[in-house]
């Protein structure tokens, strides 16, 4: 029974390795996607015996890629990009969360927010206002909005300072165990969002080789099953 419970631990890890993949790909064109891998370990569980143990396989663990993605023009007033390090940090219902996604826009009374209706927050955590009114809207390199010359507040990219904690959630938001803290030299692109990181050609390689691995364990699996209902014949007469 125990090559079953080892090649069932190995297709469980390939599924989730699979799905993983099948998400990147969907979001091959999703706005600051972060592409994830699965991380696949070893652990070993006791066959019984004090001295015999059995080999499994693990596939729980997720690793999130953080390489730049491509810097797409938009022309949009509101549209950021980061290039190098850091994220946007935006308030949601469920508290302050991390993005690369920079397409922003003002609300109803003002406020620049995410197309989710999530407030973009400045570097001291409070939403950035934009009045209405105003023209000539310009943002610096550090992240300065300005309007007509004037400065109106100051686009908060922060890092956790711990990245293992990445969590995601949903495609594009991401939280952290523990804080966040201020990127001391951003670089904010006024016009541009940044683009999916996700390696389409990649992504498809590895899904072609997931699957024969899979196909691979499953013909294993119908064998092991052929052999054991053989040998309980066998025994049974």
């Amino acid at each position: 029974m125990s090559a079953g419970y080892v090649t069932l631990s190995r297709q469980s890890g390939l599924l989730n390795e699979m799905q993983s993949i099948a998400n990147n790909i969907a979001n091959m064109s999703t706005t600051g996607f972060r592409r994830e891998g699965v991380v696949f370990s070893e652990f070993i569980k006791s066959a019984g015996d004090a001295d015999q143990s059995v080999s499994m396989a693990a596939a729980r663990g997720r690793n999130l890629d953080l390489s730049q993605g491509s810097l797409e023009p938009t022309d949009g007033t509101f549209d950021v990009a980061i290039e190098g390090d850091g994220f946007f940090l935006v308030e949601t219902p469920d508290g302050q969360r991390l993005t690369r996604a920079g397409s922003f826009l003002p609300g109803d009374m003002g406020d620049l927010m995410t197309p989710d209706g999530y407030f973009v927050l400045d570097e001291g955590a409070a939403p950035i206002f934009v009045p209405p009114d105003v023209g000539n809207v310009s943002i610096a390199t550090d992240g300065t909005i300005s309007a007509d010359g004037r400065p109106l507040g100051r686009i908060g990219v922060v890092t956790p300072t711990d990245s293992a904690s990445l969590k995601r959630e949903g495609d594009t938001l991401f939280s952290a165990a523990e804080d966040f803290e201020p990127v001391e030299f951003p670089r904010v692109l006024q016009g541009f969002v940044e683009g999916s990181n996700v390696n389409p050609v990649i992504e498809m390689a590895r899904m072609i080789e997931v699957q024969r691995s899979y196909e691979l364990g499953q013909s294993f699996s119908e064998r092991e099953s052929k052999r054991l209902s053989s040998l309980i014949d066998t025994l049974s007469r």
